[in-house]
């Protein structure tokens, strides 16, 4: 049996994991076989069909496996100050992707053809919208529109989105913490008081 990339001390179903996100990320789910994801593990191609019946079985354990982007507002949020508490969160929400960059590619490039992936990421999406409203409202002190808290924890959730939709393309650059964007918000939020 060929030596493994993913190290031979690792569990068999866990070789198997690392190989199929590295493989379908870079060839894509449809055009990977499960021979290919077995060479790759170091293991039987059986035990691929023992731990995962199917292969959409696999792409379903990855998407389990994304980091959880569930952030305590309480660790980003700075009362009274909305563009440094968005700050936080985008940056904390930057340092958990890229320690799945290969994991957030293959589920953005899979998005268009498994729904179990659009799903997910829908899921995804709708739970950083709630979380930039939570810091909004937490850093606003409670002197903040509703319907402007909500289009604007909307707005800069598509803005993070986009942005990690496309992180895989970038160098090794530090992603921008989209400055302007984040001042823009807190300035617009902070420039039209709740109606008393």
């Amino acid at each position: 049996m060929a030596r493994t990339e993913h190290g031979d001390d690792l569990p068999a179903k866990e070789r198997i994991l690392r190989a199929a996100e590295d493989l379908f990320a870079e060839s894509g789910f449809d055009a990977t076989p499960t021979s290919r994801i077995a060479e790759r593990a170091g293991v039987p191609k059986g035990l691929v069909h023992y731990y995962f019946r199917r292969k959409a079985d696999l792409l379903a354990a990855l998407i389990k496996r994304l980091p959880d982007e569930q952030i305590d507002a309480a660790r980003v949020v700075v009362p009274g100050d909305i563009a440094e508490s968005l700050r936080r969160l985008v940056s904390e929400l930057d340092a958990r992707l890229a320690r799945s960059r290969m994991l957030s590619h293959l589920l953005w490039r899979e998005a268009d053809t498994h729904r179990a992936v659009r799903d997910a990421l829908h899921d995804r999406f709708q739970q950083l919208v709630r979380q930039v409203r939570t810091v909004i409202i937490a850093a606003g002190e409670g002197d903040l529109a509703v319907a402007d808290v909500d289009s604007a924890a909307g707005l800069l959730a598509l803005a993070v989105s986009y942005r990690h939709s496309v992180a895989r393309h970038a160098g090794d650059d530090p992603p921008d913490l989209m400055e302007r964007e984040l001042n823009f918000i807190a300035d617009a939020l902070m420039a039209r008081p709740a109606p008393g």
